[in-house]
């Protein structure tokens, strides 16, 4: 029997979540979350997409990591796929950083593993996290091949003009200070599925990429290779996110620690997660923003429109740096979702071909979509992100070359 089933985990500090997905046809087997693993209310949702049956909810203590993936597993072979079965071919990692050495996906062994390890300065919130789902994993299945899949790998092509910064070149390399970017698998995906949309081969097409959740990056992706994007050595640079500030002036660090008498910790914990929206106006949610705003609530509209601002900023760039853009692509939470964003974002640009057509951007959907006129210039699209299917067709692909 041949294996064509792919686990995907995505382990967070405290959190698993996980898909089982048959790569004959792509399909989804399977897909749940553990949260609030290590307190006494952890939780456990499953939904058992193969059968079609109601998903299944569990409340209780799950200890750790080990704990958690063992009560995945169990849920997994209710269904019958369980983790011993002989049709699973391997198990896909999400890695948030992988550095400079990690440009595609990679076969975990001690050596992978180290270096991950090595990498924790640079992604201190997630990459030990991602290890430890990996070291379980690897201890319930030590046959069973476990791929690592990078954020990071999608940007690595881009040229040393974009990914340097403008500092001490010996201290920068010491200590690993350059552009390594993220979201990595939804850019990946999205450029091509955008291609793709248009009729043609990513090769042939430049694509930016908003990829607009809490989170939010941009790319400029060139013939399907990254030439920018907006975060940098970890995930704070860029734009305007729900909890963090994005872009902002280096000597603001220096001003709040001198005059502020802020510590580095208090001033991390204040760019990471008391900024971006919640720092502007209260709310990272751009539902209950724009709620808000039609309320004529002042600091949610000075909060969408410093969103709109510094997204509008990066599109311009990116168009720059591109010099032909065949298409912007909308994508995640508020990219698929929020229409007043997507039409906020390109309104001004008509000179540069950027339109939407107002009925096609109403359109709410779950499949790839043009929302810009018919004889645009640039076609503006909204393409539903799933990085579980690309680190699973990454990860099937490498383990079918071994």
């Amino acid at each position: 029997m041949t294996a064509t089933r792919v686990l995907v985990l995505n382990s967070g500090s405290s959190s698993v979540k996980y898909q089982l997905l048959d790569m004959r046809d792509s399909s989804r087997l399977a897909s749940g979350l553990v949260e609030r693993i290590g307190e006494q209310s952890s939780r456990l949702k499953h939904t058992p997409l193969a059968t079609g049956g109601p998903a299944r909810e569990w409340t209780g203590a799950i200890a750790d990591h080990d704990a958690a993936l063992k009560a995945v597993a169990a849920e997994l072979a209710q269904d019958g796929l369980g983790l011993d079965s002989p049709e699973l071919a391997a198990v896909g990692h999400r890695v948030v950083h992988g550095g400079k050495h990690f440009t595609a996906p990679t076969v975990i062994d001690d050596t992978v593993l180290a270096e991950i390890e090595r990498l924790i300065p640079v992604a201190p919130l997630h990459n030990p996290a991602n290890l430890t789902g990996i070291r379980t994993a690897r201890a319930l299945r030590p046959d069973l091949p476990q791929v690592a899949v990078f954020d990071t790998a999608f940007h690595t092509t881009m040229p040393e003009s974009a990914a340097r910064y403008a500092i001490d070149v010996e201290t920068a390399d010491a200590h690993r200070v350059r552009r390594y970017g993220f979201h990595g698998t939804s850019h990946a995906y999205v450029s091509r599925a955008t291609a793709k949309l248009l009729g043609r081969a990513p090769e042939e097409v430049n694509v930016i990429v908003l990829h607009l959740g809490n989170g939010a990056s941009a790319s400029a992706v060139r013939g399907g290779r990254c030439v920018d994007t907006s975060m940098g050595l970890t995930p704070l640079e860029g734009l305007v996110m729900g909890t963090r500030s994005g872009d902002t002036d280096p000597a603001v660090i220096f001003h709040l620690a001198r005059v502020g008498g802020m510590s580095i910790d208090e001033i991390d914990t204040l760019l990471n997660k008391k900024s971006g929206l919640v720092g502007l106006c209260g709310d990272n949610d751009m539902r209950e923003i724009r709620r808000r705003i039609d309320e004529g609530d002042a600091r949610a509209k000075l909060a969408f429109d410093i969103y709109i601002h510094r997204l509008k900023k990066y599109i311009g760039a990116y168009y720059a740096v591109l010099g032909r853009v065949d298409a912007v692509a909308f994508t995640a939470g508020v990219g698929e979702n929020a229409a007043e964003v997507r039409a906020a974002a390109v309104a001004g640009l008509e000179t540069l071909g950027l339109a939407v057509d107002g009925g096609l951007n109403a359109v709410r959907g779950d499949e790839p979509r043009l929302i810009s006129p018919a004889d645009a210039r640039v076609a503006v699209a909204v393409v539903p992100t799933d990085e579980e299917l690309e680190i699973a067709t990454q990860t099937y692909a490498l383990v079918g070359r071994y």
